[in-house]
């Protein structure tokens, strides 16, 4: 019996692509219209090809057609017909014209914001970033979600000031329905704002869910001119209590990182580790030095060592640490969580769950030899799970090298309601500015195991295979229920117990088709001090299937059919393996960014490079050689080579790539016009991928991946009975 499960209602989806062969048109298979399956994809309805009101073809083993004779002038439309022939022409879709680019690309204007100036003087510009996408007025058609990102932007371990981050809104036409201001209190960079777009209500309009602070506006439009502006509303009790404004600005100078050292060190005998005897008494024990002063310091004293960490401490550690020069962070000051409408109403403010407590030194940021203040304390990661295996929660995340800590929120009221809360606790250290937070587990008794394990970004799906989906967090599991499902440790070449730890890369996905249920394939930052540099896991339990030690970090991985002639998907970092582990003669594709573009279901990779090694968003594969080169266009995030965002946006099942114009003017959002023989639903019907493309913006942009095997011989049987299960 098929639970109800909340999908979204889509439309057709039709397009007309302009070719030298025709006319090529795709339309989406809703899941709802499947019945069954045949060896060559999913059976249910047929359609009727209408060109200007009259029927030229008749479609059942596809969702794709050429018409040999169409125009850019002709206009075509799409009827369904249901397994007992019942038609009426009143259920054809709205008529669509060949793409006005008359090539394979749709064009989405931008009102490319102005740039501006630093407080320092230095000019900064914006360009198009990450995206999502979200029916926010249940029209059945998507409406684009583009974070605009500042040329200042920074990593979190940085130094420097910051542009705006804003988010805007469009209509697939080009207007912009809002643009929201996260304002000065939100750094800009890949690491702090994720933005969660979905219907987390269920009223079949998207929601928009995000990090704010005092100073975060929301700017509608009409017309495409702002018509009306509202701050967020600061939650009363604070409000009152510590006098707060949308005015304020929490923003640090160099100098205010000083005075703040200095407070910091004035109550160094109040903090909990050092009154329970953790840390040293002194902050000359923890620097190695003569004591000198008495305690509690005097304001004066605390100047001096605050001085001595900056000038003489800090540079001891490594000659980078110029803290003299640190500025544009925000270390304190309120943070909250919003969730505004789809027409960009702001519908509830609450604190961010997960306060940062002070600015990295619990973190342990202050602990290694590379000196990085709100590094550690500001790494945040977001999602969307379908938990209850029937409706979607929000995932909110903080920190994944040292402490973690993960909220889930259900919304269906309109209202947050918190569902559980994860939290390790904090790593213990002898000494916080001289020691490893990384290897060791936080305080609490029950999650402390799932401190660092985190990667730059996290996936879900139901590894357990009881209906409900749970959040990998890098190398760690959490049930649905906000149990710890597993934390994976493994021995070193020593015989030492150590974690897998924090990686920059994880798929999660059928890896082997052979195999239950779903596989990890993930790389390992910790080179000689973890386990391993690279390994498949089964993803129920943990337990690594193959891997490999690597005495230095790999970068990053990727997984997919790029051999149509070995079973399963392909794994990659420094060679191509089989799923079973099996060093395989391909050669070795990039790792930034996959894309199921060809008609034979393969894998293709999103790694091209020019001459000037600037990424332009080729699409390639060891197979077809290049099937895409865009013109004009260049990807985000530097060597990162990430698109704006990879979706099944409209047209048959396989994948678009949004990329944005090289003046970020406009989105180009490419579609490949190859006739494609299988029939599937649209793959936004398949909850995994679905909550996939809402966490796809987190940090590392990563794939996402179906709940059935997606491969060049999936069985559709098996992908039949996948989703009618969902």
């Amino acid at each position: 019996m098929q639970k109800e499960v909340q999908i979204e209602t889509l439309n057709r989806g039709l397009i007309a692509v302009y070719t030298k062969e025709g006319i090529f048109l795709a339309w989406r298979l809703l899941k709802s219209e499947v019945s069954g399956y045949s060896d060559t994809g999913l059976t249910g309805m047929n359609f009727i090809i209408l060109k200007n009101g009259k029927q030229i073809g008749f479609v059942t083993d596809s969702t794709n057609y050429l018409d040999r004779e169409g125009t850019i002038q002709d206009r075509y439309s799409v009827l369904p017909v249901s397994e007992d022939n019942n038609v009426t022409y009143e259920m054809a879709c709205e008529e669509v014209t060949a793409f006005p680019s008359e090539t394979n690309y749709l064009t989405l204007p931008l009102q490319k914001p102005e740039g501006g100036i630093t407080r320092t003087g230095e000019k900064f510009t914006y360009s198009a970033n990450d995206m999502s996408v979200g029916d926010v007025d249940g029209d059945g058609e998507y409406e684009f979600f583009v974070k605009w990102d500042p040329s200042n932007s920074h990593d979190v371990s940085i130094k420097g000031y910051t542009g705006n981050c804003l988010i805007d809104c469009y209509k697939l036409d080009g207007r912009l329905l809002w643009r929201l201001d996260l304002g000065c209190n939100i750094r800009a960079g890949a690491h702090y704002t994720q933005f969660m777009v979905y219907d987390f209500d269920g009223d079949g309009k998207a929601e928009l869910a995000v990090k704010t602070a005092p100073g975060t506006k929301m700017i509608q439009y009409q017309n495409n001119k702002p018509f009306c502006e509202n701050y967020i509303t600061l939650p009363k009790e604070e409000e009152k209590e510590k006098k707060l404004s949308n005015e304020d600005c929490y923003v640090c100078s160099a100098k205010d990182y000083r005075t703040h050292l200095a407070e910091m060190f004035e109550e160094w005998q109040n903090l909990e580790q050092v009154k329970q005897g953790q840390w040293p008494k002194t902050l000359e024990e923890c620097f190695k030095i003569p004591i000198q002063y008495s305690y509690p310091l005097k304001k004066e004293d605390a100047f001096k060592l605050a001085d001595y960490f900056i000038y003489e401490y800090a540079p001891s550690r490594d000659p980078k640490n110029e803290l003299w020069n640190f500025e544009g962070f925000i270390y304190e000051g309120p943070e909250y969580l919003t969730m505004f409408s789809g027409d960009g109403k702001e519908l509830e403010t609450i604190p961010f769950p997960f306060e940062r407590v002070d600015d990295g030194l619990c973190w342990g940021d202050y602990a290694m030899p590379r000196i990085e203040p709100c590094n550690r304390v500001d790494r945040f990661l977001s999602g969307v799970a379908y938990l209850d295996g029937k409706r979607p929660y929000l995932i909110i995340c903080r920190g994944y090298y040292t402490r973690t800590a993960v909220a889930a929120y259900n919304f269906f009221s309109g209202k947050f309601q918190e569902t559980f809360r994860v939290d390790s606790g904090f790593v213990p250290m002898k000494n916080p500015f001289c020691d490893d937070p990384h290897s060791g587990c936080g305080t609490d008794p029950v999650y402390g195991k799932l401190a660092g394990q985190g990667n730059h970004s996290l996936a879900v799906a139901d590894v357990d295979g009881d209906g409900c989906q749970e959040i990998i967090y890098g190398a760690a599991t959490i049930d649905h229920d906000g149990s710890l499902l597993y934390s994976c440790f493994d021995t070193l070449p020593d015989g030492k117990l150590a974690k897998l730890g924090h990686g920059d890369a994880m798929h999660v996905a059928r890896i082997d088709p052979d195999r239950k249920g779903y596989q990890i394939f993930s790389v390992f930052e910790g080179a000689i001090h973890a386990p391993y540099g690279y390994a498949l896991r089964d993803a129920a339990t943990g337990k690594v299937l193959f891997g490999e030690y690597a005495d230095r970090d790999l970068g990053r991985c990727m997984i997919g059919d790029i051999n149509p002639n070995v079973r399963g998907l392909q794994v990659w970092v420094k060679e191509v393996r089989s799923c079973r582990g099996e060093v395989l003669p391909d050669r070795v594709l990039g790792t930034n960014q996959s894309i199921r573009w060809a008609g034979d279901c393969s894998t293709q990779i999103l790694d091209g490079t020019d001459i000037f090694k600037e990424h332009k968003g080729i699409i390639s594969d060891n197979t077809h050689g290049i099937l895409l080169e865009p013109k004009d266009c260049c990807t985000n995030n530097g060597t990162k080579g990430n698109p704006c965002l990879i979706a099944d946006i409209f047209g048959d099942f396989r994948e678009e790539l949004l990329l944005r114009t090289t003046d970020s003017t406009e989105i180009r959002i490419y579609t490949n016009p190859e006739l494609c023989s299988h029939k599937l639903i649209t793959l936004m019907h398949d909850i995994m991928y679905r909550t996939g493309i809402a966490w796809q913006n987190n940090c590392y942009n990563q794939p996402c991946y179906t709940s059935f095997y997606y491969a060049s011989d999936m069985d559709f049987k098996e992908v039949f009975f996948q989703i009618a299960n969902q």
